[in-house]
């Protein structure tokens, strides 16, 4: 997800694991973010990666959390900056110079819906409280 609004690039589980990453790979962050609900999320620490966008190559600070998103990572406006980047949501796209010519990144219309709907339909898991486990 491109989040032109946000300072903050983002990584959750699901991507960090893929890659391979372990938890010595990361390096301290212990300033708490808020999510997109509301609550306030303490990160696991930072990895600065490379993202490749068509033929560029960008180095990104990615803050990495443990929290429930349907998105794998959101890059922000240092991204953008970093790249040269134009975005719009509303086509879902990201044209940036390369060279002597502009390439342009595409995102899916269905798959921004499926986001969309994940993120809308999720159920947080609700420990019950201990009054309520009394009475089970």
């Amino acid at each position: 997800m491109v989040d032109q609004g946000s300072g903050a690039e983002i990584m959750y589980p699901n991507l960090y694991n893929g890659l391979g990453l372990k938890p010595e790979d990361l390096t301290a962050y212990d300033s708490p973010l808020v999510s997109f609900d509301g609550k306030v999320v303490i990160p696991k620490g930072q990895i600065r990666l490379p993202i490749q966008a068509g033929s560029e190559v960008v180095e990104v600070n990615f803050i990495v959390v443990d929290a429930y998103s349907p998105y794998t990572a959101i890059v922000a406006r240092s991204w953008l900056h970093a790249l040269g980047a134009v975005s719009s949501t509303l086509h879902l796209k990201v044209k940036y110079p390369s060279g002597d010519r502009i390439e342009e990144l595409v995102g899916s219309q269905f798959v921004a819906r499926q986001c969309l709907i994940a993120a809308i339909t999720h159920q947080p898991r609700v420990e019950p409280s201990t009054s309520a486990k009394r009475s089970l």
